[in-house]
């Protein structure tokens, strides 16, 4: 396939979406009708906190399809580029297509313009992206992301989340999305703290994704018998990095240790 060529007035610049319309590549939108009887696979809870030196995003590891548990390792947190990331929750096909396309997108900016997208631009575009996606969410496929990344501009950590509409909204210390989001967004709300250290901050987000797991069937909790713990990643001025299975094993027997000598100390009292 020999490389599109265009005029100077016809010219897409670093508009990725825009150069694959100019060559056709994109096909306009179907009517799509969702039948309730046919299992749509969804994924449920993501979670994003500033600390100290960044944003740490994690996101449970469940996916739905109505009742059943369809995915028991489903990953839901992406590099978005060097110093950002995205986290799904919604229709899970969509939402992994939706983080391909911005991904490659973010990628051809950089290579045409020489640099990166600022953090707002990519914000922006993405925001941009579900709000082309709303006809299909109309319908009962709707992807609410969480965008996270360091900005380097500004040295500090920054968070946004999204409607089904489009409406980009950005967040000063957290932010979760989901099924399980108001369980998840509350346990954050009571621990959170300015300027929490790294541990600190994973910490809490696995107790969050605990709790939510507690109470909403869709989130997927800790499985120690499979050995299946959320994922979750720390984006800071090194960049996207995510955090090694082992530690948040070992993060997470200490949580139910510690919710366990709370249990038992409940009873005695009683």
């Amino acid at each position: 396939m020999s490389l599109p060529l265009f005029t100077p007035g016809e010219d897409p610049g670093p508009d990725f979406a825009e150069l694959l319309r100019r060559i056709d590549y994109l096909p306009p939108v179907p009517e799509v009708k969702v039948d309730d009887r046919v299992p749509i696979t969804h994924g449920t809870t993501v979670v994003a906190i500033r600390y100290r030196d960044g944003v740490v995003m994690a996101g449970d590891r469940r996916a739905t399809a109505g009742n059943f548990i369809s995915h028991r390792e489903l990953e839901k947190v992406f590099p978005a580029d060097r110093h950002s990331g995205v986290a799904i929750a919604g229709a899970a096909g969509p939402a992994m297509e939706m983080v391909r396309l911005f991904q490659l997108q973010l990628e051809h900016y950089e290579k045409v313009e020489g640099q990166s997208l600022s953090l707002e631009g990519k914000a922006n575009q993405l925001g941009q992206m579900v709000r082309n996606h709303l006809p299909v969410a109309m319908q009962g496929l709707a992807v609410v992301p969480l965008f996270a990344g360091y900005d380097t501009g500004r040295d500090h950590g920054r968070l946004f989340e999204y409607d089904v509409t489009g409406g980009r909204y950005e967040e000063s210390d957290f932010a979760s999305a989901g099924s399980g989001s108001l369980h998840a967004g509350t346990v954050v709300k009571l621990g959170y703290s300015e300027g929490m250290e790294r541990g600190d901050a994973i910490d809490l987000i696995l107790k969050a994704l605990f709790e939510a797991a507690d109470e909403d069937s869709a989130t997927g909790g800790p499985d120690l018998v499979r050995g299946i713990y959320p994922l979750i990643a720390t984006i800071t001025a090194e960049g996207f990095e995510r955090i090694e299975e082992g530690e948040i094993a070992e993060r997470f027997r200490a949580l139910i240790a510690e919710l366990s000598t709370e249990e038992a100390r409940g009873g005695e009292r009683a």
